[in-house]
């Protein structure tokens, strides 16, 4: 290829005091009344006020956003985008929030279902601002140009791309993401690494892609583990926002592969959640790819001083054996069977992780429906 592109949000603002810049962001765009966008645990956590305490516009709130939300929900949130007369967009809260919300400001000016708009550049516009505030460190959806959402006819997550979805401002702040449970820290701190991982390995990495994943997968298995374990640790809050953030940047641009795509069928059919099922996967899959990028995965290797071998193989190797260690210190489940999953249900999911051809054509290892189920069946 001839040349690259690099995405992002049009403004990022990161630090400890990143939240004071909200206000200036509301008077240069010229919000006067937004819509924010946030769910329950947000608001009952108490986080939400962070950012109500800020506010001196009048605004409303939409707080039913689901883990894992449904097509149908962007829909929902635009008639109370339209009911309220809101002018902006304002994401608060973790992937799924923020999905919603890059969503509705992109598409509330627009015609049409919201299953016309599945698949990458079918918007053809923006102009309704959106800040973002990220509220969990793992999806890195501040940054990418993609939103995530369950497709419940189909069982199965699909994918509206389209840098239409970009936000206008990303406020990452680690004081957002102190109340997170323990868990979603957890899952949401792997989906970071998969993110990080997967944009490193992908066929379309590139120079600038590979020196954030690189960094981001150093900061995640340093500081993860202490976020997990003492929530309040604000260092450890921080380097994850900031891991978090270059892994999005990373992924946003070099894309995802097969760890994603086999995981979309579990958050689709058993509604898993994302970071979970990716979790889950990344061991399984990267033993898979090591095959197509054993030199890439001996350089992570190298990187985390897991192994210092001159065979690249044995050094890929050793970090497969060490990501499953990784995911059973944060108790992330090591089996599909621990999540309901019958068995007898593999052969179905392969054949739709198989129709995931966006992510697996940025897969280093060409994969048949055949690998597809065998990597299920060992991840079982």
């Amino acid at each position: 290829m001839g040349f690259s592109t690099f995405k992002s949000a049009n403004k990022l603002i990161t630090g400890q005091t990143a939240l004071e810049y909200l206000v200036q962001a509301i008077a240069q765009l010229k919000i006067q009344k937004p819509l924010i966008v946030t769910d329950q645990g947000v608001v009952k956590s108490g986080t939400i006020q962070q950012v109500l305490n800020l506010l001196d516009v009048e605004y409303s709130i939409y707080d039913s956003v689901k883990p894992e939300p449904e097509l149908e929900q962007v829909q929902d949130c635009i008639n109370f985008y339209h009911a309220n007369q809101s002018d902006a967009v304002l994401a608060v809260g973790g992937g799924s929030a923020l999905d919603i919300a890059k969503c509705v400001a992109a598409l509330a000016g627009q015609n049409g279902d919201i299953r016309d708009f599945v698949g990458t550049d079918k918007i053809s516009s923006r102009d309704i601002p959106l800040i973002v505030i990220p509220t969990t460190s793992g999806t890195g959806s501040e940054v990418t140009n993609i939103a995530i959402l369950s497709d419940t006819k189909n069982q199965m997550k699909q994918g509206i791309v389209s840098d239409f979805l970009l936000p206008d401002v990303a406020i990452v702040s680690p004081v957002m993401s102190v109340s997170c449970p323990a868990s979603v820290t957890a899952a949401s701190g792997v989906d970071a690494l998969v993110h990080a991982i997967e944009a490193y390995i992908s066929v379309n990495h590139s120079d600038i892609t590979d020196a954030l994943a690189l960094q981001a997968i150093e900061l995640i298995v340093e500081y993860l583990p202490q976020a997990y374990a003492l929530p309040s640790n604000l260092i450890a809050r921080e380097k994850m926002a900031t891991a978090s953030l270059m892994a999005g940047l990373a992924f946003g641009n070099a894309g995802v592969g097969a760890v994603h795509a086999l995981a979309y069928p579990l958050g689709g059919k058993y509604k898993m959640a994302h970071g979970v099922s990716n979790a889950l996967m990344l061991p399984y899959v990267l033993k898979w790819n090591v095959l197509g990028c054993a030199e890439r995965l001996s350089k992570i290797a190298k990187l985390l001083k897991l192994s210092n071998s001159n065979l690249a193989m044995e050094n890929a190797e050793k970090l497969v054996e060490f990501l499953h260690k990784f995911c059973q210190q944060l108790n992330i489940p090591a089996g599909l069977r621990y999540f309901g999953i019958q068995e007898d249900d593999i052969p179905a999911l392969a054949a739709e992780a198989i129709k995931v051809e966006r992510l697996l054509k940025n897969n280093p290892r060409q994969l048949t429906v055949n690998d597809i189920e065998a990597i299920y069946r060992e991840a079982y």
